[in-house]
């Protein structure tokens, strides 16, 4: 049988394609092999205290929000500085209401916790 030089350009494209699925899918199955993560339970099959799981998730919470309130903070801080500099009344406003306001969110647990709320 005679092969054109198309037929075989085309031949030789879908080899490739088949080529590529075949390395994507073994890469993706390697992938998910080597990153599976065994699931660790707390209690040892009893299932562990559930207040003490929701009081964890809390602290979890309570402490990206301080993170948050930080990095706000520190904002706030940057843009007074700016406003200090640059003799900007508005800007200088707008800075220590940051400020205040990371400051408010760094520490609202302990907030919370001093009204009687958490």
């Amino acid at each position: 049988m005679k092969t054109t030089k198309k037929s075989a350009e085309t031949l030789a494209a879908r080899q490739n394609r088949v080529k590529r699925r075949y390395i994507s899918a073994a890469v993706l199955v390697l992938v998910s092999v080597a990153l599976a993560c065994p699931a660790l339970a707390a209690g040892g099959g009893g299932g562990g205290d559930p207040l003490s799981i929701v009081n964890n998730l809390s602290d979890f919470i309570f402490s990206i929000i301080k993170a948050l309130g930080v990095i706000i903070l520190g904002w706030g801080i940057v843009q007074v500085g700016m406003s200090f500099q640059s003799h900007d009344a508005s800007q200088r406003t707008q800075g220590f209401l940051c400020l205040f306001g990371g400051l408010l969110i760094a520490f609202c647990k302990e907030i919370l916790t001093a009204i009687g709320a958490v």
